[in-house]
């Protein structure tokens, strides 16, 4: 018991030290009233709390002096049809995504990443809004909205901008957002019919750890022939990356074991993988080539 409670102050000591330097707390009710506390500037941003929380405990990330709270906007929640894509509210979390009935039929490639999303605990709480912002180049959602060709639509007080998923990151956990801009939602085309798609992840636990490498691949059926090839990749980057060689190797063309092999090995072209705790660079090129043939060739036969 002495153990635990010893464990449990500590803990509290870190979280106590990491508010230090929070002047103000906010909770604002409305969209509006959220980004006029942003246009002021020196504002850090709350939503699921699962990257920034543990981020500034181990200093990687320094906290503003005006900490917002955004989970009670209605303006980001909801999924929804909206002009011919679906509308996923930034604050909407994973375990709501893999709940969704409209995601799974729909988006199965987003769907199947999140049913590989850490654990019960973290899916309920982490969002969808605050995996894209953070920005990592293996982050589990990004990868399967690449691959789609979703939008991250921002706001301020100045008017609302949409920029694809493949302009907003700019590095490992950059992105375009501008400092006064909050993520209201996403915005992904709806797939068009016979499209299918598969999402692998490989790691030491899967369904737990940070990806090694992570692969969403999805075309349009056509007979034997695939079209509409799209092949998304996470962490053999600076940022998640489309494989746009392997791609046009693919591209209208069955999907036989020639193919096959030479998509594969087009991508290496495509990536540019470090070798840091939990993997080398050889190790990860070699899980891509063999990943990617065997999604390919899935996809091929669905």
């Amino acid at each position: 018991m002495r153990c635990a409670t010893g464990r449990w102050r500590r803990r509290v000591a870190e979280v106590a030290a990491v508010l230090d330097g929070i002047a103000r707390y906010v909770v604002p009710r409305t969209l509006d009233e959220a980004l006029g506390v942003l246009a002021a500037g020196g504002v850090s941003i709350l939503a699921g709390g699962t990257d920034l929380m543990p981020q500034a405990r181990a200093g990687r990330v320094r906290l503003q002096p005006v900490l917002i709270n955004i989970r009670r906007l209605p303006e980001l929640t909801g999924i929804e049809r909206a002009g011919g894509g679906i509308r996923i509210g930034a604050l909407v979390t994973i375990t709501a995504l893999r709940d969704s009935a409209l995601v799974r039929e729909r988006l199965h490639l987003l769907w199947q990443a999140c049913d590989h999303f850490a654990s019960d605990q973290i899916r309920n709480v982490a969002t969808v809004g605050g995996n894209l912002c953070n920005a990592s180049p293996a982050g589990d959602t990004l990868i399967p909205l690449l691959a789609l060709g979703a939008s991250a639509v921002l706001a301020a007080t100045g008017g609302t901008r949409r920029v694809p998923l493949g302009e907003f990151f700019t590095g490992p956990g950059r992105s375009c957002r501008r400092p006064e801009e909050l993520l209201v939602a996403v915005e992904v085309p709806e797939p068009p019919a016979g499209f299918a798609g598969v999402f692998c992840k490989h790691g030491t636990r899967p369904a737990l750890d940070i990806s090694t490498i992570s692969l969403a691949v999805g075309a349009r059926r056509d007979g034997t022939v695939l079209r509409d090839v799209r092949i998304a990749c996470g962490a053999v980057a600076p940022t998640p990356i489309r494989a746009l060689q392997a791609e046009a190797v693919v591209e209208g063309r069955a999907a036989d074991a020639a193919t096959i092999a030479a998509a594969a090995q087009a991508a290496l072209a495509d990536i540019h993988p470090i070798s840091d705790v939990r993997a080398s660079d050889w190790y990860r090129r070699e899980m891509v080539r063999n990943l990617l043939q065997r999604a390919l060739s899935h996809v091929g036969q669905l």
